[in-house]
């Protein structure tokens, strides 16, 4: 039904295509995408994803039920909130539970007063003696398919001799007593003693089965108080507390409804909702489960299916029903709330192990959300898009792969994406991406339209363009002695422009060119106010000459000297 509270508190349109290799940096064009639907692959291979709520968000939010709790609003007012259009209707009656920890084909109870052995075919019942010295009593599945009941004492097991003519239960058989029954639940190489009230009946899950599963059969309330501190802290509010019960109460009888004559009408785990017998019970859920007696939620004369999950993150989604619909939750935001809005890292390399065909991830893209809350809802629908193919799958899938608390998420953007959105994303000079993220060096690039954005951990993001790129590419890029880029592309006097690197800048201006400065050489020409003083833009790159360097400029000459770290500087114009 839900991530077990209690456990957590105790201890777009996308690119078209990808044909790219994308290692090598090469790139095709490609459609216009989303900023904000597009999630690139960085080089570290890491995302951060940061979403709301906690589960699938129908119904009610747990988290949201305590803050309006304490907003002052009662269980019936939380209820009415969570599952609109619902009416009061009461259940009785006794509900079905698998036992699923019991996966042994016989079932073993302590001895007490009182307890009573029943054949389920001809409805037979025997008070079980207390002065035989046993210490167990089971039923065992027997070589002809009946049902064997045996009792263990100091010296091992024996056969219980039926009183009549009987030898084995013809059919399958339960136990039954005043006081709860303790029922040995396996556990690798011992037993562990639980507690359970009503029937524990042994069952063949079909006709001719040779196993048996266990069955408790117990009054509705009694099963709603073993669930209620199981899928909801018990040092709640009441009033929470109680709409736990309601909620709890109203989808085991509509599960019972489903269910009228299968053997078992719900399980015990969070496939059905959790229930843990009388260990599970406290007396704060006793008395929210006591308080709301019989009480469940019904529409059009049926018991509602009111599905609940930890948190809604704001707000609900839509559900099967029309009394599960998404709306704006106001209550699960308070600050006691730490699955409201929550942050984790993922490595992308599960997705490309999961879907080897795709190749090489490049860009999850999130085609369809439902349209509610923060970034455009909950995820319904994404593309992975890889080297070599595409793969598709929903929100609820990507939930699950990466074990993420919903489906209502997003991924912190690249630096390189962080970067080209400051400049105005699709609408700025660098135009839309052309290619997923790339290696380059120590570092990574992506391709634009208009240019480049290069990363690194050291420098981040920052972008080239124009002449500049190409200047910048034919020196050797990062791996060449100028290194990262430290700036972006900025303006320089006359028109021209200007990106500075780790180790020296390229200038260009139409007419001179795009040059690479560098070292000595660039250290007198800022002594010199660099383009905007009288030596104006370099028409060449920094040079080798015998004894230094050398770099010609629109009206002069620096060349360094490396004798002495001097230099000549020749006017031209």
């Amino acid at each position: 039904m839900t991530k077990r509270l209690t456990a957590s508190l105790r201890s777009t349109v996308g690119l078209a295509t990808f044909a790219l290799a994308v290692s090598a940096g090469v790139s095709v064009s490609a459609a216009p995408a989303m900023a904000d639907q597009t999630y690139y692959v960085p080089v570290t291979k890491t995302w951060t994803v940061e979403g709301h709520g906690y589960g699938h968000g129908h119904g009610m939010s747990q988290y949201g039920a305590y803050g309006a709790a304490l907003q002052g609003l009662d269980y019936t007012e939380i209820t009415k909130f969570y599952y609109p259009g619902t009416s009061w209707a009461t259940a009785r009656g006794n509900v079905r539970v698998l036992v699923s920890a019991d996966y042994t084909s016989d079932l073993q109870v302590r001895p007490q007063r009182g307890l009573t052995l029943r054949d389920m075919r001809d409805k037979a019942v025997w008070t079980l003696p207390t002065d035989i010295g046993s210490d167990i009593w089971r039923l065992t599945p027997a070589p002809d398919g009946s049902t064997a009941v045996q009792f263990h004492d100091g010296r091992g097991w024996h056969r219980w001799n039926l009183p009549g003519d009987k030898v084995t239960l013809q059919s399958d058989g339960q136990f039954r007593a005043r006081r709860p029954l303790t029922v040995m639940v396996p556990g690798g190489s011992s037993v562990t003693p639980k507690r359970y009230r009503g029937i524990l009946r042994s069952v063949r899950p079909y006709p001719g089965a040779t196993v048996r599963d266990t069955v408790n059969v117990l009054p509705m309330d009694a099963y709603v108080q073993g669930v209620v501190p199981y899928e909801m802290p018990a040092s709640w509010p009441q009033q929470a507390l109680r709409a736990q019960a309601v909620a709890a109460r109203t989808y085991a009888a509509w599960q019972r409804a489903q269910n009228p004559d299968r053997y078992y009408q719900i399980c015990d785990t969070t496939s059905c909702q959790v229930y843990g017998g009388v260990a599970a019970e406290l007396s704060s859920s006793n008395t929210a489960v006591q308080a709301t007696a019989r009480q469940i939620l019904a529409f059009g004369g049926e018991p509602a299916f009111t599905q609940f999950s930890a948190s809604s993150g704001g707000w609900t989604s839509s559900g099967s029903v029309s009394y599960l619909p998404a709306k704006r939750d106001p209550y699960d935001g308070f600050s006691g709330n730490p699955v409201h809005s929550w942050s984790v890292g993922v490595s992308t390399t599960s997705l490309e192990r999961a879907h080897p065909e795709i190749g090489r991830l490049v860009a999850l893209v999130v085609t369809k959300r439902d349209g509610h809350g923060a970034w455009g809802g909950r995820a319904l629908q994404i593309k992975l898009e890889g080297s070599r193919g595409t793969a598709y799958l929903t929100g609820d899938d990507l939930r699950w792969q990466y074990g993420l608390r919903s489906s209502w998420f997003t991924i912190d953007p690249t630096p390189i994406i962080a970067r080209w959105r400051d400049l105005g994303g699709a609408k700025s000079l660098l135009g839309s991406p052309t290619s997923g993220e790339f290696g380059v060096e120590s570092g990574g690039a992506q391709e634009f339209t208009g240019g480049r954005v290069y990363w690194s951990a050291t420098t981040g993001a920052r972008e080239v363009r124009g002449r500049l790129l190409q200047a910048y590419r034919q020196w050797g890029g990062p791996g060449s002695s100028l290194g990262w880029p430290v700036s972006g592309v900025r303006t320089a006097p006359d028109g021209g422009h200007k990106s500075k690197f780790q180790g020296g800048r390229i200038y260009v201006k139409s007419g001179p060119g795009a040059h690479v400065v560098f070292g000595p050489v660039l250290s007198r020409w800022g002594k010199a106010d660099y383009a905007a003083g009288p030596l104006g833009y370099p028409t060449t790159d920094v040079f080798d000459v015998d004894g230094g360097q050398r770099c010609k400029f629109q009206n002069g000459v620096i060349t360094w000297h490396r004798a002495g770290n001097t230099f000549t500087l020749k006017r031209t114009g």
